[in-house]
């Protein structure tokens, strides 16, 4: 990947703390930078297997490894401050510190408001709105220590506009309140150096989610690989915090910007043109 702007060199080293990672975009992000030999924290609640969502932190700290990283996986379900808090002070006893926080733990239900249980409701805002901001809360002061500290929250750009709402009320409000985590704390966190960023798919990506929740087999034929979005992180994260901060951007236009024109790589189906593939939502 050829790189138009300006990167710290890479990610060697480094230690990034990121919640969902034993699958999915949590997991591609973290095999990216492990490639780097990088430091990876493993924070998700899969300690066993489940039969429609393959992987778990064990798992998924085997496969870091292989690729050239060192992991360490904790069980944590962000909803438990205690659970982030003894993570957090068990990345720091092994790695020294924590230069980048990526917030991806997150729950779904695309539901109306009748059809939304308020146990679903607690459990979305619990895990999206609240988990990435206690995550954040916990690691800034480690963050401060950083050379070039990083928070990234999976979450889409804001739109105040009816549509993004009306079908998924509930579900909307819980992941745009990881959105309003960057708009208030990139701000806050400036003169820390602290970048704070958004960054969210153009297209459907292919995750156990959206097999299992999301339109299935039919869906995943018109999705791009989760490896997008993990060289897309890759690139915000190389970038100077102190220059790069406030955004809310989307995989493929930071890639273009990296100078990747060819994005058929990272299509489910091989030989499906761009046009062909499923927009993500809230895009």
């Amino acid at each position: 990947m050829r790189n138009s702007f300006p990167m710290t060199t890479t990610l060697q080293g480094k230690t990034l703390f990121i919640t969902g990672a034993s699958r999915g975009i949590g997991k591609a992000i973290a095999l990216r930078a492990a490639r780097d030999g990088a430091n990876i924290v493993i924070a998700a609640k899969t300690a066993e297997a489940h039969p429609k969502l393959p992987g778990t932190i064990y798992s998924a700290k085997e496969e870091i490894e292989a690729a050239g990283g060192k992991a360490l996986a904790c069980i944590v379900d962000v909803r438990m401050e205690e659970q982030i808090q003894a993570a957090v002070a068990q990345a720091v006893a092994t790695f020294g510190g924590i230069d980048v926080l990526v917030n991806n733990a997150s729950a779904i239900s695309l539901t109306g408001t009748l059809e939304t249980p308020l146990k679903r409701f607690d459990l979305m805002h619990g895990i999206n709105t609240r988990g990435t901001f206690a995550c954040s809360q916990a690691c800034i002061p480690h963050l401060e220590k950083a050379s070039n500290p990083h928070i990234l929250n999976i979450s889409p750009p804001l739109n105040m506009e009816p549509r993004w709402f009306a079908p998924h009320v509930a579900y909307t409000m819980a992941k745009y309140g990881m959105s309003l985590c960057v708009l208030g704390m990139h701000e806050e966190l400036r003169s820390k150096r602290i970048a704070v960023n958004a960054l969210w798919p153009k297209t459907v990506i292919a995750t156990s989610a959206v097999q299992n929740l999301l339109g299935g087999d039919a869906t995943i034929r018109g999705s791009r690989s989760p490896d997008i979005m993990a060289d897309a992180a890759y690139a915000v994260l190389t970038r100077p915090s102190s220059e790069y901060t406030g955004n809310f951007a989307i995989d493929e236009d930071v890639l273009r910007q990296a100078g990747v024109t060819d994005f058929s790589r990272y299509a489910t189906t091989p030989g499906m043109k761009d046009s062909e593939l499923y927009p993500d939502y809230f895009l």
